[in-house]
């Protein structure tokens, strides 16, 4: 089974590659994002340890969490963010390599791992190729102010927060350039699957 881990800034248009990945080489694809949503459900790994860390008033009715309280809370208090990534993330990567496991025992031939911080938290040490999405600053400004409603300031913020092209084109195997049409994208990924 090989594993590719997808990476790239915010509106780089990583699910459009996410897509073509699932629905023309039958890849299994594993969001770290989804990933850290499911270990925080009642029951999971992560609820009972971010309820301590915030406290009750972050309980919904339903009793799930209620993750836009917990986001007001740690925009505005980043040792509160840094504990909860300490609690979110190795949950994150324990609950991927399990999935994995469990595609390679099914006879899977490729999954793809897509997480936004997949250098910071090391995921390449169990991928075989990290892939990086790249798209033009300017483009991923107006893509995440129509799909998503964001302002142009907000936009740039949070492309401002992250990572570098620099550092993304440093320790990629492979690059999707993703400015144009997508079928110029999944021509892209053919050539990436052939080296893979």
């Amino acid at each position: 089974m090989k594993i590719i881990g997808l990476t790239g800034g915010v509106g780089a248009g990583k699910s459009t590659v996410l897509n073509f990945l699932e629905k023309d080489w039958g890849a299994f694809v594993l969001q770290a994002d989804q990933a850290g949503h499911l270990v925080m459900e009642p029951g999971e790994e992560c609820y009972e340890p971010v309820i301590r860390l915030f406290g009750e008033k972050i309980i919904k009715s339903d009793k799930r969490l209620d993750r836009r309280k917990i986001s007001d809370i740690v925009f505005s208090h980043r040792e509160k963010l840094e504990a909860l990534n300490q609690i979110i993330h190795p949950a994150v990567k324990r609950y991927i390599l399990k999935r994995l496991e469990k595609e390679k025992a099914a006879g899977r031939k490729l999954c793809v791992i897509e997480a936004a911080l997949l250098l910071e938290e090391n995921y390449q040490e169990f991928c075989d190729s990290v892939w990086y999405v790249h798209t033009d600053k300017e483009i991923r400004i107006l893509r995440l102010m129509k799909n998503r409603g964001y302002s142009r300031e907000k936009a740039e913020d949070i492309i401002k927060n992250q990572a570098s092209d620099e550092f993304f084109l440093e320790h990629a195997d492979f690059v999707i350039k993703n400015n144009e049409d997508p079928e110029q994208t999944r021509l892209q990924l053919v050539e990436g699957i052939k080296q893979l």
